[in-house]
């Protein structure tokens, strides 16, 4: 989607809105997270009460655009949509707040780790139409997307095998800055001690499992949500603010 050509040039894409801005008295700047990135641009008119795009282009609908390519920003020629996930998604405050925390972790893992766009899309829709299903515990599907997300980024962690030595586990310490859980011979010092159990959560949580997962109590998913966010940030090098707000079960 190079900017090279003419300023009139129009494309098609598929995408899930990740957020929206105002612009001006009527316009909105529109975050798309589309197969081949990252796009925003501009929807003009939407804030009118006449604008058939208004209700189209919100925060977690899968549209399919046509844009046309700007200096700046590229505007919104034309959105249909796909699937009204926002809908589903805004009627309940927790499945929201994650929503919002998912959207902020593609646009950084993104941001630091352009090659794998095309997954990264897929994962993050398959994650947001499993949210809207409300089937699942949104705090699981929120766990369990950052596993995966990581993963599909280049840092894939082990909760089977020994992170260092690669011996079969099951072990019982966990090493946020290797990756995963260490074995006795190479457990370094500030090394966690969850229970097996969160060992085996967070391993269902990579593979989505979520028949294994659902067995999991409080204190498991409690010890886990703090491995995973701590393993995010590592990655990162920068806290998600929306993790703040999310609301777990």
């Amino acid at each position: 989607m190079s900017r090279s050509g003419f300023a009139s040039k129009s494309y098609h894409t598929r995408g899930l809105v990740l957020r929206t801005h105002k612009l001006g008295e009527a316009d909105r700047i529109i975050t798309l997270l589309t197969p081949k990135g990252i796009v925003r641009a501009v929807a003009k008119g939407v804030r009118r009460t006449s604008s058939r795009l208004g209700a189209t282009l919100e925060p977690f609908m899968e549209v399919e655009a046509l844009l046309v390519m700007g200096r700046n920003l590229d505007i919104v020629s034309q959105a249909q949509l796909r699937n009204s996930y926002g809908h589903l998604l805004v009627a309940d405050y927790p499945s929201y707040t994650v929503a919002n925390a998912m959207a902020e972790i593609a646009e950084k893992l993104l941001e630091a780790e352009g090659d794998s766009t095309q997954q990264q899309y897929r994962l993050f829709h398959g994650a947001i139409a499993l949210l809207s299903k409300q089937r699942v515990d949104s705090g699981a599907v929120l766990d369990s997307y950052i596993l995966r997300a990581l993963s599909v980024a280049g840092w894939a962690p082990s909760f089977t095998d020994c992170v260092n030595c690669g011996k079969p586990g099951p072990h019982q310490a966990v090493h946020i800055q290797l990756g995963g859980v260490v074995c006795p011979d190479c457990r370094p010092s500030g090394s966690l001690s969850p229970h097996p159990i969160t060992i085996e959560y967070l391993q269902a949580l990579l593979e989505g499992n979520w028949a294994v997962a659902a067995e999991a109590g409080p204190r498991a998913r409690k010890q886990a949500a703090d491995i995973v966010a701590n393993y995010l940030q590592w990655h990162l090098e920068r806290a998600v603010n929306s993790l703040r707000l999310v609301e777990r079960n």
